[in-house]
């Protein structure tokens, strides 16, 4: 009987890249001319990254500074999901963004829906967070992936540990 190959479909972020996104925008919104004197903060917690700012116009550019130092790294944007903008003492605003981590239930299952739409011979079964896709032929695996690249869940999906 032949073995199958397999890979799994996740959904994580490299938690050292993202620190080091952050640590570089902070660095470059510091030398900015428009936030000399001004309150532009960005931390990394457990729940996610939390902005803080003088005005909602200094927030935005922040995620924007640090949207373009993820996407240097290698982080997909997407992996950022904003929270809902709050009022903070003194007149700034803060707001938190939640990392994702994992892909939701309901999200995994239209990706196997959508793999078992291709009619090829691969089993796609969900794992906890992740989706696992084996078969017998590793040219079904790779058609699997062209596809999944080619749609959009709404979330970034990365294809790790790929086992012949």
């Amino acid at each position: 009987m032949a073995q199958d190959c397999s890979f799994d479909v996740v959904s994580q972020v490299d938690m050292q890249s993202l620190d080091n996104a952050v640590n570089q925008a902070m660095k470059e919104i510091g030398q900015r001319y428009d936030f000399k004197g001004a309150l532009a903060e960005i931390t990394v917690e457990a729940a996610g990254l939390k902005f803080a700012a003088q005005d909602e116009f200094k927030l935005e550019a922040m995620m924007d500074v640090l949207r373009l130092k993820m996407v240097k790294a290698g982080i997909s944007a997407r992996a950022l999901t904003p929270g809902k903008l709050e009022q903070a003492s003194k007149g700034t605003v803060r707001q938190m963004m939640a990392i994702q981590s994992g892909i939701a239930a309901d999200k995994a299952k239209t990706i196997v829906a959508s793999i078992k739409g291709l009619k090829l011979k691969v089993q796609a079964q969900i794992m906890g967070d992740q989706v696992r896709v084996s078969s017998p032929k590793k040219d079904e695996l790779q058609k699997v992936i062209a596809h999944l690249r080619a749609q959009d869940f709404g979330i970034d999906l990365q294809f790790i540990n790929m086992r012949s």
